[in-house]
């Protein structure tokens, strides 16, 4: 590694310690100085439900969380978060994650560990004060968006959205009952709910929406591994539609449009009402969102239990060196604000470092 310059390959997720913002301890990974906090993760999920599959106990601790992404595989922060995934890694997920969200009676699988002091423990160690919990409901058979509101009443730590599907029955009953239950907003998934953002369905949904005061979080964006059919309905371009006919409704796109970025930065340069929700992107799209972006429209997400919460946040970190006003919103103020919980209002403007280097914006290549 050269003089000056910081790592973005690195041989696992322990190895992120070589940063100066982590430490190892207990092999676990932390967040070195709490003065680089606090965060809001915007973008996390539990084991949903579908169809045969038993409910998991959404409060019970395992010692680890079964990641996608799991802690020993190694990571370039200069890609699409999935392309540190391989084939092997990848089925073992379709297998043992989704497909018994659907068939699984027995409470199986990497599902399992999907639960709320799980993330809770993982939060802890990073410095990330709230968590958004992300449910994705059907039409039938599902109810996941009401099972996590219940199970986060009452906290402060973890938030969970609302999740409507547009062909549910009485779409504003649903959106109604989840707003008295505390859901600031609802999630869309273009690809496990199969229906595109411009359907006039999801349009009059996302129109009841911004009636209510709820902002809709979709997963915005092809990623390059699901089916042909899923990265079809899920292109940045279908988004437009809603976002211009419904100025007073609030669109956080996730994953920053994924592999569709510029489109989706382009969106948020032109509309006011559209947000972008950084996780899974390339420090180097990072760069760019930031160059060109709305700084107060910008929010930090991990697609926990997928990925790990250090990846995300190593990469704000790494892009943000010497900026801390900046660094600040996007780690927490912006998404505050949107939340309704109270800015952070401490300003540091220094670091305890671990090493003795100068930090630059560019990494270097190992």
């Amino acid at each position: 590694m050269e003089e000056g310059t910081l790592p973005y390959r690195f041989d696992n997720h322990y190895d992120l310690a070589r940063l100066p913002y982590f430490e190892l301890k207990d092999r676990r990974l932390v967040l070195a100085d709490p003065a680089l906090g606090p965060a809001i993760d915007m973008h996390t999920h539990l084991a949903n439900r579908y169809l045969l599959s038993r409910q998991i106990d959404l409060h019970r601790f395992f010692p680890q969380t079964d990641l996608w992404l799991p802690m020993d595989a190694a990571l370039d922060l200069d890609v699409y978060a999935n392309q540190n995934v391989t084939n092997t890694l990848r089925n073992r997920m379709v297998r043992s994650f989704f497909l018994r969200s659907v068939l699984d009676p027995t409470t199986g699988g990497l599902r399992k560990s999907a639960t709320l002091p799980n993330l809770v423990h993982d939060m802890e160690d990073l410095g990330i004060k709230h968590s958004l919990l992300l449910p994705i409901d059907l039409p039938y058979f599902s109810s996941n968006a009401e099972t996590f509101l219940k199970a986060t009443q009452g906290r402060t730590d973890l938030i969970s959205l609302g999740s409507v599907h547009p062909y549910a029955p009485d779409p504003l009953a649903k959106l109604q009952r989840q707003r008295s239950l505390g859901a600031l907003g609802i999630k869309l998934h273009p690809s496990v709910q199969m229906v595109r953002p411009d359907n006039p369905k999801t349009v009059e949904l996302q129109r009841l929406c911004g009636e209510l005061g709820l902002f809709v979080l979709w997963h915005c964006g092809p990623t390059g591994i699901e089916p042909w059919a899923a990265q079809q309905r899920s292109l940045v371009k279908f988004f437009e539609r809603p976002i211009a006919e419904l100025p007073h409704t609030t669109f956080v796109l996730g994953h920053a449009g994924a592999l569709q970025m510029e489109q989706a930065l382009d969106l948020a340069r032109r509309y006011p009402n559209v947000w972008l929700e950084l996780s899974c992107q390339s420090l180097t799209s990072l760069r760019r969102i930031l160059d060109l972006g709305p700084h107060d429209r910008l929010v930090l997400g991990s697609d926990w239990p997928m990925y790990h919460q250090a990846i995300p946040l190593s990469k704000v970190l790494l892009v943000t060196e010497g900026d801390n006003a900046l660094r600040r919103k996007i780690l927490f103020d912006n998404a505050a604000r949107l939340l309704g919980r109270s800015p952070h209002t401490k300003v540091s403007h220094g670091r305890r470092r671990k090493r003795s280097h100068s930090a630059c914006l560019e990494p270097s290549r190992h």
